[in-house]
């Protein structure tokens, strides 16, 4: 069959071009007689990759010197453990904002090991803004400030950064990295899961301020103490050398179209075009505060929601695939990462667009 447009949340779409890449390199990488799956971590051939791949994601991101590059496992989930064992001592406070459900879980996997304060928690809104800052019950003395830059599953998204008084924040950036224009800088630790706008599932990127790493306790399993990788150039244990292959093809992929001024660009006319066929429409509609819109992950309800199934049913046969929403929120979602191009958006609105007039 022909290529749908996949607007899944995650495992997500792969640029066309790293995916033929992949094609013609499985079976002989790089002349090496065999795939990059089954060559060792520590070759020569593996090694360049490695280290090509870091160079590129610190030229696309601009990651200043005095930062290391991790390439994990585990997810971004397993971070939720990873930063507070490694970021605060027992029981000292740490401080973290909740605007959606990844959010939560962040602060669920802290409370194990430290003091949570919650600075904001925009549960009364159903999830679908941020409260002003100017609100936040900061902690001066936490150990970091916990945000998620963009909620997967409700849509919301960061427009501004936290002011912190020195406090290094921590930011989930697993479905906006690579989207946006970001000042590393301002943060003191930013992770990633790989499987929505990187390649595929079983990386994690983590980039740390360098006086960030070796607070662990002594009690801390090796593999959950940044220093280990760090020491290791992230290779203490065998990486999943087939997630990193691909995401450096990825990042080479992203630089040739012009890297992160050039992508945002294409992301911001992306989701412009679909939030105005929502707001213009009288069948769906958005439910996130303009403010804090995700370029990434736009839900989508309708007004008569008997619609949704025949909606799903439809679109799925037009190659429009995995539209629906989280199971937490139902309805729609359409996650326009940065494989996903202009044109599938396009094809995405003529659809709502012709479902609204067939439906009235």
């Amino acid at each position: 069959m022909s290529r749908v447009h996949n607007f899944s949340a995650g495992p997500s779409a792969i640029p066309l071009e790293v995916l033929t890449k992949i094609q013609n390199d499985l079976s002989d990488w790089g002349g090496n007689g065999m795939s990059v799956m089954e060559a060792s971590h520590r070759g020569e051939s593996f090694t360049q990759v490695a280290e090509k791949a870091e160079s590129d994601l610190r030229a696309l991101l601009n990651v200043p010197d005095n930062y290391h590059v991790l390439f994990l496992q585990g997810g971004a989930t397993l971070q939720f453990s990873m930063v507070a064992l490694n970021l605060a001592a027992k029981n000292k406070t740490v401080d973290y904002a909740i605007t959606g459900s990844w959010g939560n879980k962040a602060v669920k996997e802290a409370s194990k090991f430290n003091k949570v304060n919650i600075v904001c928690d925009s549960k009364a809104d159903n999830y679908t803004s941020i409260i002003d800052e100017k609100d936040w019950r900061k902690d001066p003395d936490a150990a970091y400030l916990h945000i998620t830059e963009n909620e997967t599953i409700g849509g919301v998204e960061y427009s501004f950064m936290p002011k912190s008084n020195g406090v290094p924040i921590v930011s989930d950036m697993s479905s906006s990295i690579l989207s946006r224009e970001i000042n590393v800088s301002d943060y003191g630790l930013i992770y990633a899961g790989a499987q929505k706008n990187i390649g595929p599932a079983g990386l994690t990127l983590v980039i740390v301020r360098d006086d960030l790493v070796g607070q662990a306790a002594n009690d801390v399993p090796s593999l959950m103490n940044y220093k280990t990788y760090v020491d290791s150039g992230s290779m203490s244990n065998t990486p999943p050398t087939f997630s990193w292959y691909v995401a450096g093809l990825v990042f080479e992929y992203l630089i040739d179209l012009g890297g992160i001024k050039a992508i945002e660009k294409t992301n911001i006319i992306k989701s412009d075009l679909l939030y105005n066929c929502i707001d213009e429409s009288m069948l769906y509609f958005n439910p996130v505060k303009n403010d804090c819109r995700s370029r990434m992950n736009i839900p989508f309800l309708l007004n008569d929601e008997s619609l949704e199934k025949k909606f799903l049913h439809e679109s799925n046969q037009a190659g429009l695939v995995n539209l629906k929403g989280h199971r937490s929120v139902g309805g729609m979602r359409a996650s326009i990462y940065n494989a996903v191009g202009i044109d599938a958006v396009s094809d995405l609105i003529a659809f709502m667009q012709q479902f609204e007039i067939d439906n009235k």
